[in-house]
């Protein structure tokens, strides 16, 4: 029981050192919770969750090489750079008529949690992890057995479901100090970021490709 317990613990702080680094997923976690409030962390995360579990299952399965092979990586750059364009091309478009007082109205009809996988699956970046340390960590864990692999996992969403938790936390709490000026610099930083990441992706997958 020690050993599952320590599994639990080295997976959940191993998942707050990637949770807390600047990505994709984190930059939509702050925009969308000015929009939607404290539930949009959560909600990001549920959807994350599935996919990883999903890819969980694909590693355990002996999926590894294939997700360590350049082509995967050039293919999902080029595809992630695509979506992440296309999500800041909507953050800049609605800027002029951003407002406080009416953005929970405005943005009810995307799906967060299929955002959040979207998101993970947009950054290589992140199935790398997987397929390097992550599967590294599996290795260990299936020495203890199926329970192994669960305390692992369940300590790795943990860690990502407590620090987004508490980004949309505070944000979505303190959303009613923003102007609407303030509330349209920070959706068009964001905006900035994921075009700047969504630019390095592609620019990685051509030189890669020459």
């Amino acid at each position: 029981m020690l050993a599952l317990i320590a599994i639990f613990f080295t997976s959940l702080i191993v998942a707050f050192s990637g949770a807390m680094m600047p990505g994709p997923l984190l930059t939509v976690t702050v925009s969308e919770s000015t929009r939607r409030g404290v539930l949009a962390g959560p909600l990001l995360i549920s959807g994350h969750a599935v996919l990883e579990l999903l890819l969980v299952l694909a590693l355990l399965f002996g999926l590894g090489p294939i997700l360590e092979h350049s082509l995967f990586f050039m293919i999902s750059a080029f595809v992630g750079g695509a979506i992440m364009f296309w999500m800041a091309w909507g953050m800049f478009k609605s800027l002029p008529t951003l407002s406080v007082k009416t953005n929970e109205v405005s943005t009810q009809k995307r799906n967060l949690p299929l955002t959040g996988a979207l998101m993970s699956l947009a950054n290589p970046y992140w199935i790398i992890w997987w397929a390097t340390i992550g599967i590294a960590y599996i290795v260990h864990a299936q020495k203890l057995g199926l329970w192994g692999v669960a305390f692992f996992f369940v300590g790795h969403i943990m860690g990502d479901l407590i620090w987004y938790s508490a980004i949309s936390f505070a944000i979505g709490k303190g959303k009613k100090l923003f102007t609407d000026k303030v509330y349209r610099i920070l959706i068009a930083v964001c905006g900035l970021f994921l075009v700047g990441f969504a630019g390095y992706l592609v620019v990685s997958a051509l030189l890669l490709l020459l």
